[in-house]
């Protein structure tokens, strides 16, 4: 791996990581050499991931960690420097979503997205930030928003919502950390290939979406590596307050 792209010494937290998405960053930050962290709920989910990241030869831990809760995340963050862990690298991909059209959406529904999607995500990272600073430590946030943040669909009201407001967040936050040397930056995916989605995606509604994507075909968790690699190494050390959109163009495509 080019050196730039290396994660030796580095110690990583990842954010809703018992499963999807989350659980692939892990992956990948661990075989750039990270130390990584699982953040999730349930503990239980994640010790299958860790002993996987293990015997691959990558070093992994577990942590509890509710990002709507202020009290967890400090509990969490706590719990890693008990172990002698400030993480100077925090994904966070915890995130959920809900398919209903706006009159149907109910305030529990609005506050569960939007909790985890946008407060969940300004409790972790400044929560990361406050101890990067105090041990004058760099870092860098990496903040898994969605071209929904840009370009709307229907039935995502909340979740297009918060994610709009997650890549606004990050560049008020790159521009106040800056002077820290911690640099903030969003990973904007478009619509990737997992467990969740993939019926719908084979579906005919999906495939006319398909059909509408620039590259004509959906992207694969793979697809992300490089953009998190970047934004979460050396390699991209000059680049902070940035979306990047990994989309197969899908942002671009006509209206």
């Amino acid at each position: 791996m080019n050196e730039l792209f290396s994660l030796d010494g580095r110690i990583a937290l990842v954010t809703g990581a018992s499963a999807g998405l989350g659980a692939h960053f892990a992956e990948v930050l661990a075989d750039a050499g990270a130390q990584v962290w699982l953040g999730a709920r349930r503990v239980d989910k994640l010790q299958a991931l860790q002993s996987e990241l293990r015997a691959k030869g990558g070093k992994a831990e577990t942590v509890a960690l509710d990002v709507t809760d202020a009290a967890s995340v400090q509990h969490a963050f706590d719990t890693m420097r008990e172990a002698g862990a400030v993480p100077d690298i925090v994904v966070n991909n915890a995130g959920v979503g809900l398919g209903t059209p706006a009159l149907s959406t109910s305030e529990q529904d609005w506050d569960q997205v939007v909790d985890t999607n946008l407060k969940g995500a300004w409790l972790a990272a400044t929560e990361a930030a406050r101890r990067l600073v105090a041990a004058e430590r760099k870092g860098s946030i990496v903040n898994i928003a969605s071209i929904l943040g840009e370009r709307v669909g229907a039935f995502v009201a909340p979740y297009a919502a918060s994610k709009a407001g997650l890549t606004h967040l990050t560049k008020a936050l790159a521009l106040e950390w800056a002077r820290h040397g911690i640099r903030v930056n969003a990973l904007c995916p478009g619509y990737i290939a997992t467990d969740i989605n993939r019926d719908f995606l084979a579906s005919e509604d999906g495939d006319r979406m398909r059909k509408r994507i620039p590259q004509r075909r959906f992207g694969e968790a793979r697809d992300l590596d490089g953009p998190l690699l970047l934004l979460a190494s050396d390699a991209g050390r000059y680049m902070t307050g940035t979306a990047i959109a990994a989309d197969g163009g899908h942002l671009v495509s006509g209206l």
